[in-house]
């Protein structure tokens, strides 16, 4: 057990607090991912997804606004080497709504714009703090997606048309942890 002094490891583990990682442990559960479709977005091809706490749902309205959300960071895309591609997450959390845009930019990089706000006010929805990164659901979906980009754009082949459809097919369904 870590005493948040000398662990079993031998190493001085003062920042582990046992207590709050058995409590994160306890509430752990699997949440539904269900994606959306593609569609072009600011004139990217994206594809949502929706994850959904217990007791959650997304609407209709969820979506159309992280729709827009997407769009106006999309806009301007360019700017940051956007390649063209991206994902959308629609989150409703057990602790409010969130809104993730990962786009894939230049050098093997992504570029991801996370948004957060109270449950069910989009109005709401502002960009996260700074260093704010995806939740452990979130990067369920984020990591499927960058082995689907790996396989299917990157080592894919054929042409980049039969690469992206290949790539739009390929989604993530049903539940994480």
């Amino acid at each position: 057990m870590v005493d948040r002094g000398e662990s079993q490891l031998g190493l001085a583990l003062t920042a582990i607090d046992p207590n709050v990682l058995l409590a994160l442990a306890d509430e752990h559960h699997a949440r539904t991912v269900r994606p959306l479709g593609s569609r072009s977005v600011a004139g990217h091809l994206v594809k949502p997804y929706v994850i959904e706490a217990p007791g959650r749902r997304v609407s209709d309205q969820n979506v159309q606004a992280a729709l827009r959300i997407a769009g106006d960071h999309l806009s301007s895309a360019y700017l940051r080497g956007s390649l063209g591609l991206a994902v959308l997450l629609v989150h409703a959390g057990g602790d409010g709504d969130y809104i993730l845009v990962n786009t894939w930019i230049e050098g093997y990089m992504s570029d991801l714009a996370v948004f957060v706000g109270p449950a069910d006010d989009a109005a709401q929805l502002r960009p996260g703090r700074a260093g704010l990164a995806p939740c452990v659901w979130e990067a369920a979906v984020l990591a499927h997606e960058r082995d689907a980009f790996t396989r299917h754009v990157l080592d894919g082949h054929g042409v980049i048309d039969e690469r992206l459809a290949a790539w739009r097919g390929d989604v993530l369904e049903g539940k994480v942890r």
